[in-house]
């Protein structure tokens, strides 16, 4: 590596502009898009580094998600299309901190430290999302990849799903699929229509509306909406044309528990909302009555799951199915999971990396955060079984057809990351094979009302958590108070947990009405403001 072109270009095109200190999360680096060149340029040399550790084509996405702009964003993407290792996000962070001045004894240090052959060859996966920030910033990255003399694959506007596809794609030389945006497509489309029910259809209308959140999932979406015009009516609307995220997507549905911008007006309509970089889904819809249902990450994975259960036990195989959810995940989604259907459930932290490790731990593992990020992996010895048992001449027919179609959901799903149209997909195949509406589906179970509430402290680290962030260790007194608070109401739940980015705490609470959740949701703000050093305005408590 030219240590002292990196230098140079690192002082004079990319000094370091901003005071805060960045650190690498869940959602790898997030801020306003105006403080993130000098970092990309970093992280581009970073991912040249991985890549040449592991031997492998690496990821780097720009992307905020969900947020709105001026907000952009960075993460890696390991060779697996899996999130970066642990280990390695504490070395991102030592990067993106650095002095300006000490750039080159930080990557002298990585380098030493991880025992990185320099002369190794390396390729880094560009993509980035809809974002006018994105178009500099991918230009910041490129300089800092090239500075190394590596190779960089600049896919332009993708979706964040499509560029752990495209990793993975590259690193198993197509053996999983064609690494290219019309491969992605294909390969969905393919799949899809053939799993789709034959049967005709008494309660399931092909009909449905989807907001595309006016990010970079409009592009693939409206691609989807061509090649499945016969299968599937796709209704796009906040197509690209809007402001990006602005009172749409996913996040913004599930939050606020209300209709996106421009949502139809039509009764009991099945509609979808995916979030700016299309890694997320939640489902909604307006009974006619004028009532907002949401149906969530919780009501997907449990729709997913119940339907692999079917499957597998007409197929006769022996397959351990597990579901993986978090704290955030509704009480009453466990108890039907657990109890009526009888699937294991695990609990882990919140982040989707934490969800996808535990999800191996099952032959089939269906994983979901609430916020509608998830997916379903499957084992590879498990892959083998199922194919097998669809073409073996000794089953029952209905075996080999209940293993077919486990294999075409194999196909359709992203087993790389959380892919909401992926997941929108699997989702209106079970739909279809159950012949199911979206009021149906919805009365699977009936979730407990819920809150979700910030408090503003003066320092986010005095609040430390365990059990997957439903216990409280520290400040003291404050999870003893929420004992207390939480066994006033039936069906009290309640946790809280620090921002990974801001001075804020998020309290959650489910209780079995509203009125009560509500006033939980306040009465642990209030303990938290309290006891944890809350700033600003004292949190409301509803009388």
């Amino acid at each position: 590596m030219n240590y002292s072109e990196i230098h140079n270009i690192s002082v004079t095109q990319y000094p370091n502009k901003c005071s805060r200190k960045f650190e690498y999360g869940t959602a790898g680096f997030r801020t306003r898009a105006e403080y993130l060149d000098h970092l990309l340029f970093r992280m581009g040399i970073l991912a040249v580094l991985r890549s040449k550790v592991k031997g492998a084509a690496v990821g780097l996405m720009i992307t905020a998600s969900h947020n709105e702009e001026p907000d952009n964003g960075v993460k890696l993407v390991d060779p697996n299309g899996e999130m970066l290792e642990t280990k390695w996000e504490t070395i991102a962070t030592s990067l993106a901190n650095a002095p300006d001045s000490e750039i080159v004894e930080t990557l002298k240090k990585i380098v030493n430290d991880n025992n990185i052959d320099e002369n190794a060859s390396a390729v880094v996966i560009l993509g980035r999302d809809s974002r006018q920030s994105g178009v500099g910033l991918s230009r910041s990255a490129i300089i800092g990849i090239k500075a190394t003399n590596a190779i960089v694959k600049d896919f332009g506007v993708i979706t964040t799903p499509q560029l752990h596809y495209f990793v993975v794609c590259i690193n198993t030389n197509g053996a999983y699929g064609e690494a290219t945006t019309n491969g992605y497509i294909s390969k969905l489309c393919r799949a899809f229509i053939k799993a789709k029910d034959s049967n005709t259809k008494n309660f399931y209308s092909k009909k449905l509306f989807v907001d595309a959140a006016n990010g970079v999932g409009a592009i693939v979406t409206k691609a989807l909406q061509k090649e499945l015009k016969d299968f599937l009516e796709i209704n796009l609307f906040n197509d690209g044309t809007g402001t990006l995220n602005h009172q749409c997507g996913a996040d913004y549905v599930k939050i606020n528990q209300v209709a996106p911008i421009n949502s139809p007006t039509i009764s009991n309509a099945r509609c979808a909302t995916i979030d700016g970089d299309a890694d997320r889904i939640v489902y909604y819809y307006n009974d006619e009555n004028g009532k907002f249902h949401l149906l969530d990450g919780d009501k997907i994975a449990t729709l997913i799951a119940s339907y692999i259960k079917d499957l597998i036990e007409i197929s006769g195989l022996s397959i351990l199915l597990g579901l993986v959810q978090t704290a955030y995940a509704n009480g009453a989604s466990t108890n039907y999971i657990s109890g009526l259907l009888n699937i294991p459930v695990a609990c882990t932290d919140t982040g989707v990396k934490y969800l996808h490790q535990r999800a191996h731990e099952f032959d089939i593992g269906v994983y979901f955060e609430a916020n509608g990020h998830g997916t379903v992996i499957f084992k590879d010895k498990t892959v083998e079984l199922i194919q097998e048992a669809a073409t073996n001449n000794t089953c029952t027919e209905s075996q080999r057809k209940a293993a077919l179609q486990l294999c075409n959901l194999i196909n359709i799903v992203n087993q790389t990351v959380g892919d909401a149209l992926s997941d929108m997909l699997i989702v209106e195949t079970i739909l279809d094979a159950r012949d199911w509406d979206i009021v149906t589906w919805n009365r699977s179970y009936i979730d407990f009302p819920n809150r979700q509430v910030k408090v503003h402290v003066k320092d986010r680290n005095v609040i430390k958590t365990t059990d997957a962030a439903r216990r409280c260790l520290s400040p003291p007194g404050l999870q003893e108070k929420i004992d207390e608070l939480v066994s006033r109401y039936s069906k009290g739940r309640s946790f809280v947990r620090p921002s990974g980015t801001e001075d804020v705490v998020r309290v959650y609470a489910e209780a079995e009405n509203s009125a009560d959740a509500d006033k939980l949701a306040g009465e642990v703000s209030l303990a938290v403001y309290q006891l944890a050093h809350g700033v600003g305005p004292m949190p409301n408590v509803p009388l």
